[in-house]
């Protein structure tokens, strides 16, 4: 049943045809995931999320929804996703709330989904990175923590498809946050960027990790589809432009969260490195429908 689903959906699709907004064809979608996709930085928290899963009306989840919603194909719509969550998290109560794999029902037919982040610690790697010196040794010690990373996501890919069977996995990953190379000159730069605090080294050695876990992610949806899940990875560097010159320290409008986050009334440290709302609608563009 599943494959004659694809099967009829695809050639629907090549004859021109687009499904009509009934039962049949409407999106029950379910967002799952970490701080990148609650939106943790992007402000317009909904009620009761503001310092505990940070879920924001401008996450990358919500906009696809709305596109649907726009659409008339928006059937169904749970957002679950919760700032700090392992993918050790999505099967137990986490921060007072359900486990996010029990939102997925067996009519579920799109899951969003970051995570992979919060198994290698990488925040605090980045904290190291501006309080200290993240060089070398503390490089070393998460990139060796990647494959275990990747093995976490596949088995997770392949619950959520045990538990929503029709369901179509976007796993969106998470790009680079700062630029590899020194301030460019006569920028207005967020005071992340200032003399000493992120120096050259660390910014090269940071996207070195960056770019490991881009590469675990792709590996691990590619392992998952082998094993028959129906997931696709959405990478931030798969269409050009569409984050080239937003990263911290470079001189394009920045799509993250820097030191900014700090202010008074900001989220604070949680929201550093994150995504603002200019970022979540780039993360959102990634997510084809």
């Amino acid at each position: 049943m599943k494959r004659t689903i694809v099967v009829l959906t695809a050639v629907l699709a090549a004859l021109g045809i687009a499904p009509t907004a009934n039962a049949a064809y409407s999106t029950s979608l379910v967002v799952l995931g970490d701080s990148y996709a609650s939106g943790t930085g992007a402000g317009s928290y909904q009620d009761g999320t503001t310092g505990n899963c940070w879920r924001s009306a401008n996450s990358y989840g919500e906009q696809v929804a709305a596109r649907l919603r726009a659409a008339g194909r928006l059937g169904s719509f749970a957002n679950v996703s919760c700032s700090g969550a392992a993918t050790a998290d999505f099967s137990r109560p986490f921060k007072d709330r359900p486990a996010q794999l029990d939102a997925l029902k067996r009519d579920t037919n799109l899951v969003l989904l970051t995570v992979g982040t919060n198994d290698i610690d990488y925040a605090t790697y980045g904290g190291i990175c501006i309080q200290a010196d993240c060089t070398g040794a503390p490089t070393e010690a998460i990139l060796a923590r990647l494959p275990q990373m990747g093995s976490n996501v596949t088995a997770l890919l392949a619950e959520i498809d045990k538990r929503s069977p029709y369901a179509r996995v976007v796993v969106v990953g998470y790009g680079r946050q700062v630029s590899t190379s020194d301030n460019p000159p006569g920028a207005t730069l967020d005071p992340i960027c200032g003399e000493g605090i992120l120096t050259t080294a660390e910014r090269g050695q940071g996207n070195q990790v960056a770019d490991g876990i881009d590469a675990t992610l792709r590996s691990a949806v590619t392992k998952a589809t082998y094993k028959g899940v129906n997931a696709t990875f959405a990478s931030p560097f798969s269409r050009p432009g569409t984050f080239e010159g937003h990263a911290l320290c470079e001189s394009g409008t920045p799509f993250l969260r820097g030191f900014d986050a700090l202010a008074p009334g900001q989220e604070g440290p949680e929201a550093v490195f994150h995504p603002n709302q200019q970022g979540q609608t780039a993360l959102a563009s990634l997510v084809r429908i």
